[in-house]
């Protein structure tokens, strides 16, 4: 086993699981409610162990079914709908507002790092609560957004990675504008400007993407409708993996220089 291990919350069909392992991490853990992702997760990463409810993901759980007590990075896209700009945009009010689990299993394993991910609407929902349970826990707070046209996808598909680092992790220079209590924290967005000025939906009606399209149906020989519809779906929810490979692909080089350093230093 690769001494950079990765557990993914809210695993969906493995998009950030994908974009560790680019870098060289191996998931050890899974955690996936919804059933046709978590078949995927099954077919893919059959060894893996696997929790179905993040509530029964603890310290001990995770212990029994992997014999290690922490993680070199935890990630997780924890549920969107409360804060997509699609949805009513509840937030801590809705009951799929499951941040707090994630924010739990994070103070039981206390993980080097933490790599969230949610839509781009998070940044005018709890954006800052999540920062700041992160900092209370010490960790160094760095939030990035992503599209997925930057990396070459035929999509805008904005993710944000919201990136804890815990204290005395080398590698990372601290933002001198941000203080302690995260005042002047601040999103770090890419240069490319997105579009606000279309309504959700709208836009894909006048900009159709490149997808083909099935004048007579779907075909049964792809599973029929419904299988096709539970196919959109998880595409819809995942991540495309480049887009978070350079955050793993940094932690990786990171951790592996300070364990070169220390087998030197031996």
């Amino acid at each position: 086993m690769s001494d950079l291990t990765h557990l993914s919350l809210f695993s969906g069909i493995g998009g950030l699981d994908l974009a560790a392992e680019l870098a060289g991490f191996c998931t050890v853990g899974q955690c996936e409610w919804a059933d046709y992702p978590h078949a995927v997760l099954e077919k893919h990463w059959p060894d893996v162990p696997k929790w179905r409810d993040v509530r029964t993901l603890t310290k001990e759980s995770f212990y029994e079914q992997t014999g290690l007590q922490t993680v070199t990075v935890l990630s997780g896209g924890f549920p969107c709908q409360p804060h997509s700009v699609i949805g009513k945009r509840l937030a801590e009010n809705d009951e799929r507002h499951l941040w707090p689990e994630f924010m739990r299993i994070v103070r039981e394993l206390r993980p080097r790092y933490v790599v969230g991910e949610n839509v781009n609407g998070i940044l005018s929902t709890i954006h800052e609560s999540v920062c700041t349970d992160l900092e209370k826990e010490g960790y160094e707070v760095w939030t990035f957004c992503i599209p997925a046209h930057a990396v070459g996808a035929h999509h805008e598909r904005y993710r944000v990675c919201i990136l804890g680092i815990a204290p005395g992790q080398s590698g990372f220079q601290a933002d001198p504008g941000t203080d302690t209590a995260g005042a002047q924290r601040q999103a770090r967005t890419n240069s490319v400007q997105q579009p606000w000025n279309y309504l959700p939906g709208a836009y894909w009606t006048v900009h159709q993407p490149p997808v083909c399209g099935m004048d007579d149906g779907v075909p049964t020989w792809v599973g029929g409708y419904q299988r096709f519809k539970q196919r959109m779906q998880c595409y819809g929810n995942a991540v495309v993996p480049q887009q978070f490979f350079p955050v793993f692909d940094v932690i990786a080089k990171i951790e592996t220089m300070e364990q070169f350093h220390e087998a030197v230093a031996v």
